[in-house]
């Protein structure tokens, strides 16, 4: 009797790399899940859970995007991550433009939606919602910290956290665990920095909501483009120097 072998399914697909507009779609769908859940734990539940659900919203929206669609698209889902991962060589600079332009579109989708959904409870008053859970300092922090202090907590907490990426992401590290220690950092640092500045770390949270969190949240906006961007960068560029250990050389 010959011998029947059994077709492999799709043995082909693991060879074929993502195309970029996949990657888009996959940085898009992860960046909307973050804010989506963020904003909507912040603006609808935190009566309720007070700081900790929204940290816990984000880590949580993190580990599960990034299980879903990280073996995608890298899951960045934030600005800061992808320049912070090109600056430390993981990254391809040609392709941060359109990972940027997809983040931010995803975070603007996500409000844009809470937006509709509030509105069946607040009617007009639902971009209120938005001023609230828009980042910012001065008047505009939850406990009032001056711009000094809130650029600060940006800075170091999205280094540490490109820190943490780098490090679990390196192929020195564990493997299948990195999208978990990324959550919980992330929950941790929003515990930080959520009583600072409505916690940030990511310009794609910041723009949507501050695109209906009105004039108070628009001028204030820059310190969160740039804060979480130069907390990236400083992580990235010396991430190499402080923890990659160059190979002897042969003799």
């Amino acid at each position: 009797m010959a011998k029947v072998e059994t077709p492999v399914i799709n043995a082909d697909v693991a060879d074929v790399a993502p195309t970029l507009i996949q990657r888009l779609v996959a940085e898009l769908a992860g960046t909307f899940i973050l804010v989506f859940s963020v904003i909507g734990t912040a603006a609808f539940a935190s009566q309720n859970t007070n700081w900790v659900g929204v940290a816990l919203a984000a880590g949580i929206a993190v580990l599960a995007s990034a299980y879903a669609v990280g073996h995608i698209s890298g899951g960045h889902f934030n600005p800061a991550v992808t320049l912070g991962a090109a600056a430390a060589g993981r990254f391809a600079w040609s392709d941060v433009l359109p990972y940027i332009g997809a983040q931010i579109v995803g975070g603007a989708l996500a409000t844009t939606v809470l937006l509709g959904i509030g509105a069946g409870a607040l009617g007009g008053d639902v971009f209120q919602l938005f001023t609230a859970t828009s980042n910012g300092y001065g008047e505009h922090s939850p406990l009032q910290f001056a711009l000094p202090s809130v650029l600060l907590a940006e800075v170091v907490a999205t280094a540490v956290f490109l820190y943490i990426i780098l490090g679990v992401t390196d192929r020195r590290a564990p493997s299948g665990f990195a999208p978990l220690a990324i959550g919980l950092a992330l929950a941790a640092l929003h515990l930080v920095t959520i009583p600072v500045s409505n916690a940030s770390l990511n310009p794609a949270r910041s723009i949507a909501t501050a695109i209906y969190g009105g004039p108070g949240a628009l001028e204030q906006l820059w310190a969160f483009i740039v804060a979480p961007i130069v907390g990236a960068l400083i992580a990235g560029f010396t991430y190499g120097f402080l923890f990659d250990r160059k190979r002897p050389t042969a003799v």
